[in-house]
């Protein structure tokens, strides 16, 4: 995996059309029969389960949605991914399954990311690439599933890029949640890329490390200028994630990435799409994303808890708490995840799971059905 960009981070998957069932392998697949035992152990068998990938057409965009829990009273817990364009749905089954036990979790494809990118013409999309595309597009899926599951409102859990989505919505429409939660936060991405770099080239001078210091010295006045793109993005973060900015005390984030090679809900031939997928994603998007910023959003008419890690120069999660410390919402708490960086539901699962329970699923009771 060549390219780890901010909230992109895999760049692995596509598929031409949902399908009801796990996906099927190629004869000389070497992960084929790994997936077909993951499939098996994760399958949800309980009565009033639900199992589920389909379609849906949300602002104009064909797009995917997968649907697991093993208990459809379950309260909703809409997971929005990260990126631009890094999907979850192939990496969930490492560490979703005990999540829902106690949530229907909905895992998205986000137009022109994973499964949806080639269910859409590239050319009619890339000008639909907008931030308030994406929030309006989360926002009508909200919708789709209360009317679906027969719910009256759902928990939104954003990561990374997803956190923008995520936040954006709460503040908009803060009727339709039980809570928002967000992990890795981004507040501000001109301030997210100044902090991130400032770190980097503090930890490459400490560790003597000379060609970072002049790659991400170079970069100026990134990310200041009119300039605003993601190989700029790429080029100090290369570094950044040497020194653990995304996986605490790792060199590289490989073991989540190839998480992706045995998830029953993707083909070799979606994890190709989805490097397509990401790149066409990202780079369209990531120019729009330049002066993004939620520092003036002071109140939020619905539960905000953040779900920060530690080590997290990715999304630095210093910008993410001072924030919190000023807003005000009808309840607001930040839990810190110590040994983890930018993916507390990989490096820390038990913890995760645990805040979950803790922390969001009370502010669910009362919601079984409309």
């Amino acid at each position: 995996m060549r390219r780890t960009v901010l909230l992109t981070l895999p760049l692995l998957a596509a598929l031409p059309a949902a399908a009801q069932t796990p996906a099927t392998a190629k004869p000389d697949d070497p992960y084929a029969p790994g997936r077909e035992i993951i499939a098996d152990i994760g399958r949800i068998v309980a009565p009033n389960g639900v199992q589920e990938t389909f379609e849906l057409t949300l602002g104009g965009a064909r797009q995917v949605v997968n649907v697991r829990g093993a208990d459809r009273d379950n309260p909703i817990l809409l997971f929005i991914h990260g990126g631009p364009g890094a999907v979850e749905m192939p990496i969930a089954w490492t560490f979703q399954r005990p999540w829902e036990d106690y949530f229907t979790v909905v895992q998205w494809d986000q137009r022109g990311a994973g499964r949806s990118y080639p269910l859409n013409d590239p050319a009619r999309l890339a000008p639909t690439l907008t931030f308030d595309r994406y929030v309006d597009d989360a926002i009508e899926l909200i919708d789709e599933l209360r009317k679906r599951y027969g719910k009256r409102k759902v928990v939104v859990l954003g990561h990374s890029w997803g956190t923008a989505v995520g936040l954006a919505v709460a503040a908009k429409r803060p009727d339709l949640l039980h809570a928002y939660v967000g992990m890795g936060q981004v507040i501000d991405w001109r301030a997210n890329e100044r902090a991130g770099m400032a770190w980097t080239l503090a930890q490459a001078k400490k560790r003597g490390d000379t060609e970072a210091v002049k790659g991400v010295e170079a970069l100026a006045p990134y990310p200041d200028g009119d300039r605003f793109t993601i190989q700029q993005a790429d080029e100090w973060r290369k570094y950044a994630i040497r020194y653990g900015s995304l996986a605490a005390y790792r060199a590289d984030a490989n073991f989540y990435h190839r998480a992706t090679r045995l998830s029953p809900e993707y083909t070799p031939a979606d994890r190709k799409a989805w490097i397509d997928g990401s790149l066409f994603t990202v780079t369209n998007l990531w120019p729009r994303l330049a002066d993004v910023s939620f520092m003036k959003l002071r109140r939020v008419e619905t539960p905000v808890i953040l779900f920060l890690g530690r080590h997290d120069t990715t999304t630095d999660s210093g910008l993410a708490a001072q924030w919190a410390g000023r807003l005000s919402a009808p309840r607001k708490q930040v839990v810190w995840f110590e040994h983890s960086a930018h993916l507390p539901m990989i490096e820390e699962p038990g913890r995760t799971f645990a805040a979950l329970l803790r922390d969001v699923l009370p502010l669910t009771r009362g919601d079984t059905k409309k």
